[in-house]
């Protein structure tokens, strides 16, 4: 019987559900201490803002640039144009004064006026 002494009956444990576990740190409702860190800081974000407006500024000024120099050169072509036509009204002007100028037109003219040439009132005069 000595033997039955030494064995201590076993006891059973009552059978309990593991519980799920749950993380070391739960904020509560009410509390948000949890900072955010992001990968950009604020001065990033600033100096990315006003890096943008700059390049903004400067396609601007370069489209207003551009505008003004598309504007000039539409003038220009213009009074090329008109300067092309009065040259060419100039040379038909000069040849029409040419032939107007012949000495044959004007001594007919000065017939029909009824003058008559005296030799001794007559002066040279060099032409162009």
């Amino acid at each position: 019987m000595a033997v039955r002494v030494r064995q201590q009956p076993y006891i059973q444990q009552p059978a309990t559900l593991p519980q799920p576990q749950q993380p070391a740190y739960q904020p509560t409702k009410g509390t948000t201490n949890k900072k955010k860190y992001s990968i950009i800081s604020k001065r990033e974000k600033l100096l990315y803002v006003v890096f943008m407006v700059v390049v903004a500024l400067f396609a601007v000024s370069i489209l207003h640039t551009q505008g003004k120099i598309q504007t000039t050169s539409i003038e220009i072509q213009k009074i090329e144009s008109e300067i092309s036509e009065v040259s060419k009204q100039n040379v038909d002007l000069k040849v029409r004064v040419s032939e107007l100028s012949t000495y044959e037109r004007i001594w007919e003219k000065a017939k029909e006026l009824g003058l008559t040439l005296n030799e001794k009132n007559v002066k040279v005069v060099p032409g162009e």
